[in-house]
């Protein structure tokens, strides 16, 4: 395939080789020599202001790729075929440029742009161009690749275009590993002070069966997690809370415990593991490399992956602390407000530094729902919750996509607070057990 433009920007190649790769287009070139590309036999792309051939696929372009800074764009929204789209053109074959569309959802170019912070201090999901379009729990960019492809197909019907196969990946985050166990005699024994002076009773009861060993800890769902996993034959990614020092967000297990080691460590001879930046690390170099450091030496295992705890993300600075910790892949692309595509797209592509205007090393694999979104933000109930994932479902496989979803262990023990959502998952995987990564 031969894709014409008046000139070649990083911008542009950068989001060409994303979404020509999605569709199965592994071989392309870009030209800027009009000859060139009306010598051109095969598939054809022009990207320019003006028609050139019948045969070809004609794209006007908007400005942006041809951009190096960062402004406001004018936008406005309009439907093509059944879909949201927006800088709308004047292309024979589609009328809107879907080359810089997709590279404003995909970049977040928006949180670049003055934004309103949420009440943890991250981007508000309202300030979004998908949730106001009211499509923020669609992947919008897979749909419009979808037609795409369509377009491409019926203009050059020898083209033979192989996205990438549906798939599902469930991760867990380890924010508080046990209830009760492993925290140690001074957070017990604050706890318990607590709990009787509210009168919890049965709180009560409840930690000193635990401590006793006499019942499982209601945040122990490894064991069952497993099973399932063994059963349905996935493979799942866990990642870790290793902060060094209990404060504010960061409750986890103290990462010198010799049980939350151990489990460590048990989990990484089986499955992939990654680091769960704490929220005190989130704008610390220090801290989030000592962290790291913990895991890989608890692990044996080099640590490349990432979710941020909370999803504390600022655009660029997080992602490039992550690349200069050595990380590879990190799957916070998401909202911790909302279920729903931040990016408005389910499957893995590269991040692309806009202050810098270049595409980076560090590869984003978006999530779409979390459970403590629906539970504690959304206020859905465990049956709502499952009508949810089974949305994300449908709309992730209908574009070929990569479902990842979060659940905590909390969510999926025993505590009475989450009556219900282990049922829930449970029917869900069972569901769509023939899925597998």
């Amino acid at each position: 395939m031969l894709l014409y433009s008046s000139a070649v920007t990083n911008r542009l190649t950068y989001i060409t080789d994303v979404l020509l790769k999605a569709i199965g287009v592994e071989q392309y070139e870009i030209t800027t020599n009009i000859e060139v590309y009306v010598a051109f036999k095969g598939p054809r792309i022009n990207y320019s202001k003006a028609a050139i051939s019948e045969q070809e696929i004609w794209i006007a372009p908007v400005s942006l790729l041809f951009e190096e800074d960062i402004k406001p764009q004018s936008i406005e929204v309009f439907l093509w075929r059944e879909q949201t789209a927006f800088f709308k053109t004047f292309g024979k074959d589609l009328p809107f440029d879907i080359f810089a569309a997709s590279f404003y959802l995909l970049s977040r170019y928006e949180e670049y742009l003055p934004y309103s912070l949420d009440m943890y201090g991250r981007y508000a999901h309202e300030n979004s161009l998908a949730f106001k379009g009211g499509v923020l729990q669609l992947p919008l960019v897979n749909l419009w690749l979808n037609e795409f492809m369509k377009v491409l197909e019926q203009s050059f019907p020898a083209l033979s275009l192989k996205p990438s196969a549906f798939n599902f990946l469930p991760t867990y985050d380890i924010d508080i590993a046990w209830s009760y166990l492993n925290k140690g005699w001074l957070r017990n024994t604050g706890a318990f002070v607590r709990a009787m002076g509210n009168g919890q009773w049965a709180m009560v009861k409840e930690r000193v069966k635990v401590l006793q060993g006499k019942q499982k800890d209601p945040f122990d769902s490894y064991n069952w997690l497993d099973n399932l996993h063994k059963i349905h034959k996935l493979q799942p990614l866990y990642f870790f809370l290793l902060a060094n020092k209990n404060k504010g967000y960061d409750k986890n297990i103290s990462p010198t415990n010799t049980g939350y080691r151990g489990m460590i460590k048990r989990t990484a001879g089986t499955h992939p593991i990654g680091i769960h930046p704490s929220w005190q690390s989130g704008d610390n170099n220090k801290l989030l490399t000592k962290e790291i450091a913990s895991l890989e030496s608890i692990s044996g295992k080099q640590i490349s992956k990432s979710r941020q705890h909370y999803i504390r993300m600022k655009l660029p600075d997080t992602y490039r602390l992550l690349i200069a910790a050595g990380i590879k892949e990190d799957y916070s692309m998401g909202y911790g407000s909302i279920n729903g595509f931040r990016a408005s797209y389910c499957l893995p592509y590269k991040w692309f530094d806009l202050e810098k205007n270049t595409t980076t090393p560090l590869s984003i694999y978006p999530f779409c729902y979390m459970e403590a979104n629906s539970y504690f933000e959304q206020k859905y109930s465990a049956d709502r919750a499952l009508e949810e994932l089974e949305h994300y479902y449908k709309v992730t496989k209908n574009v070929s996509g990569l479902l990842i979803t979060i659940w905590h262990n909390h969510f999926l023990g025993t505590d009475k607070m989450f009556t219900g959502w282990k049922e829930v998952y449970e029917e869900f995987i069972k569901r769509h057990s023939i899925i597998t990564r």
